[in-house]
């Protein structure tokens, strides 16, 4: 059989010569031919695709983990007033920094402030800084007092009663009433003059207060106290009481009584009644030296100023402060006045009148009257307001 012939192995397989390279010395090898090389170049081809994408994806994976947030580059444009409110944490104060657009995320802000030790110390105000900032470039401006360019403020409105701007104080401030109430008991430190006689009721000025980091309720106070010293300097009130017969502590009272009854220009007016009433012969206005005013008995009551219309055994109730039973002032301010009634106190109008009324209390309307006959008349026109105002 030549060696052109077909052999067929132990196995059966058909072998050809042509499938054989010699080897010298040795066996012949099996050759690859092309199909096979084509194979293995298809699947290294494959198989170092497959590990390229694999590779970049890994890149791209691992890339992400050590990148850090979405944060500008800055150093940022414009101007924004930013407020740091009570109560703020870092996570908030970043969700504000970046609902303002000074920061790209919140995630930049948290990760500058926790590498910052200051951060925990950021002071509730106001600060300026800039849209698209850095987030550790906008840390830095607020973790520096120095740059705080507003503070919270609290508003005292006129009128109110020393219970009332307690609770105000505490509902706006990080102290409750129980550390107002001590500081009250301080009249010394919070600056009361000798004449308020530990009292502190009409003497908390009402106004508006930046609280300032560090403040506590002592410091507050001194400064409402402070400011009620610039009102008093103003309206002459020392040197007014002199001249009206009075000492300090009892135009205090008058103010507060003209803050409870009046408002605007009636005001001095109504400041020369209670003069006429206190000084004026008694037969004259008929009071006998009584000052008639239903806001010093609802005071005296315990009730609040102004609520509901007081009943007849409301007003025979006898206490220090029902003006209708007990001549003169009631022994202390019912309320806290303000520049204008202050004024009023030190400088009423000239006038005749002993009586007046408030005819419409939408508008304030008030009526003054010399005669008892005359106040009659506007009482009457009270009643019929009031019969078609729910005001009353």
């Amino acid at each position: 059989m030549s060696e052109r012939e077909v052999h067929t192995d132990e196995l059966g397989d058909d072998l050809r010569d042509e499938d054989y390279e010699y080897v010298p010395g040795g066996r012949r090898r099996k050759g690859r031919g092309l199909k096979g090389c084509v194979a293995v170049l298809v699947a290294l081809v494959v198989l170092l695709g497959g590990f390229y994408v694999a590779l970049t994806q890994g890149v791209s994976w691992v890339a992400d983990q050590f990148q850090g947030p979405e944060d500008y580059p800055g150093p940022g444009t414009g101007s924004v007033e930013f407020t740091v409110n009570e109560g703020d944490t870092v996570a908030q104060i970043g969700r504000n920094l970046k609902a303002e657009g000074v920061t790209l995320s919140v995630q930049a802000f948290i990760d500058a402030a926790a590498g910052e030790p200051d951060s925990d110390g950021i002071q509730v105000g106001a600060y300026e800084l800039q849209k698209e900032m850095r987030a550790a470039d906008a840390l830095e401006v607020l973790i520096d007092p120095d740059n705080l360019i507003g503070f919270p403020t609290v508003t005292v409105p006129e009128g109110l009663r020393v219970t009332e701007i307690v609770a105000t104080l505490a509902e706006n401030t990080d102290f409750p009433a129980q550390a107002w109430n001590r500081a009250l008991q301080q009249p010394d430190r919070i600056g009361l003059p000798d004449y308020a006689e530990g009292n502190a009721e009409g003497y908390l000025f009402p106004a508006t207060y930046e609280v300032k980091p560090g403040m506590k309720p002592v410091r507050i106070l001194r400064m409402m106290v402070d400011r009620w010293r610039q009102a008093a300097d103003e309206a002459g009130l020392e040197e007014k009481a002199a001249e009206l017969g009075k000492t300090p502590g009892e135009l205090m009272i008058i103010a507060s009584l003209i803050e409870a009854e009046g408002r605007g220009d009636d005001m001095p007016k109504i400041a020369r009644v209670i003069y006429n009433r206190l000084d004026g012969p008694g037969d004259k206005g008929g009071t006998n030296g009584t000052l008639g005013i239903d806001a010093s008995i609802a005071y005296g009551l315990g009730l609040s100023p102004g609520s509901t219309e007081l009943t007849p055994e409301q007003l025979a109730e006898d206490t220090p402060y029902n003006t209708r039973l007990n001549a003169g002032l009631p022994p202390t301010p019912i309320e806290a006045p303000g520049d204008d009634a202050i004024e009023a106190a030190a400088n009423p109008a000239e006038g005749p009148w002993y009586y007046y009324v408030t005819v419409n209390l939408e508008t304030g309307e008030t009526k003054f009257y010399e005669d008892y006959d005359d106040f009659l008349v506007g009482r009457d026109e009270y009643k019929a307001y009031c019969e078609t105002s729910d005001r009353c």
